[in-house]
């Protein structure tokens, strides 16, 4: 059965977290928006919170506590206080959780334990690529084995602090069994190029991404994620969906509680317009989109834990919240009228961000 009470330790996190989200990063939030840039020191104050830390097995310096659960308790309350922090200070999870969950031995002894230090390692993740048909199962990024060598080629763009990371994770199909795996990619390998500008996003403006192209990169084939074993693809992209159902109910949640307070506030003929039909109306519709969102994520999340397949349950979650969120965020900015329109209510930046859930593709993990 299905538990809505957080556990107690999980409880103490959400009350961490939010604290972190209303005091450290909403009132920067803004300014970061409209800088193109968080600052370390907020984004380093998050990392102290030891979301990922806490992840890493015991046997490398962590606390062994990956869950799924737990996870999308946490992205809600970042992506509760801004999007673009939530994803730039969990961008080393992109890294981290795949080698957890299925890195080789050897794998696992030589990156995990600096992320269970005081600082994030400058690791990030290379899945999305060019192109407006993107499809996960279908890459265009190849992968050819030669003896104990992989070479890799194609072109990523997307991928979050690729200009300072050190170490990708770059999902690539086999070009000749067309199945997708993972490599664990060294960013001064030759042939590996990191574009000079940072792409320019509608949303997410504070999170920096860039292209990266790969001409002839090779690897030895021991880069291969999990080895000769691989890596459950599948899986990955389940909890890859999990992650932004659940920061996209941290957007929505926001955008509601914004839009319900403004509307109690706003007095128009005498009476708050709060209490006009088709203002409560919109209202009551964003918070059962809201509980609607949060309920699909920990459904999709529950199975994770449990090691069962949760393929339609992840999909679901995803789809559904990809539509609620523009929804609740676009009445928000109704509610607000001329007002949503305004920079200085954050509203209208929850809208673009809100509108960039279809295209977020590896950009979170749970």
């Amino acid at each position: 059965m299905i538990s809505f009470t957080p556990t107690e330790e999980q409880q103490l996190l959400i009350d961490t977290i939010r604290r972190y989200a209303l005091n450290d990063v909403r009132p920067l939030a803004h300014d970061a928006d409209e800088q193109d840039y968080f600052s370390d020191d907020v984004v380093q104050k998050g990392w102290e919170l030891g979301l990922v830390a806490t992840a890493v097995p015991e046997e490398y310096g962590g606390l062994g506590e990956l869950s799924a659960i737990t996870g999308v308790l946490a992205v809600e309350e970042l992506a509760y206080g801004d999007l673009a922090l939530a994803m730039k200070m969990l961008t080393p999870s992109l890294f981290a959780y795949p080698i957890i969950l299925y890195g080789t031995d050897e794998q696992k002894s030589t990156y995990l334990p600096q992320f269970a230090d005081v600082e994030a390692p400058p690791a990030s993740a290379a899945l999305l690529e060019p192109g407006i048909f993107f499809d996960p199962h279908e890459l265009k990024t190849t992968a050819t084995t030669d003896g104990d060598t992989v070479t890799l080629n194609g072109e990523k763009a997307y991928v979050p602090n690729a200009a300072r990371a050190q170490s990708l994770l770059v999902y690539a199909r086999d070009s000749e069994s067309g199945a997708v795996d993972a490599y664990l990619v060294e960013t001064g390998l030759d042939g590996l190029e990191v574009a000079d500008e940072r792409e320019k996003l509608m949303g997410i403006r504070a999170l920096s991404t860039y292209r990266v192209a790969f001409n002839n990169v090779t690897v030895d084939a021991t880069c291969r994620l999990g080895g000769a074993a691989g890596c459950d693809y599948d899986a990955l992209l389940n909890r890859n969906r999990v992650a932004l159902a659940a920061m996209a109910t941290g957007v929505a949640r926001a955008a509601s509680e914004y839009a319900r307070t403004y509307a109690k506030e706003r007095v128009q003929f005498g009476v708050p317009i709060a209490q006009k039909q088709a203002v409560a109306f919109m209202l009551a519709e964003a918070a059962i989109e809201v509980d609607a969102m949060r309920l699909l994520a920990w459904e999709a999340a529950w199975k994770l834990d449990r090691n069962e397949d949760a393929t339609q349950q992840a999909y679901l979650a995803k789809q559904y919240a990809d539509a609620a969120v523009l929804q609740v965020t676009d009445s928000a900015l109704q509610v607000l009228g001329g007002h949503g329109f305004i920079r200085e209510h954050p509203v209208e930046r929850w809208l673009r961000n809100g509108r960039g859930f279809t295209t977020f593709d590896g950009l979170a993990i749970v």
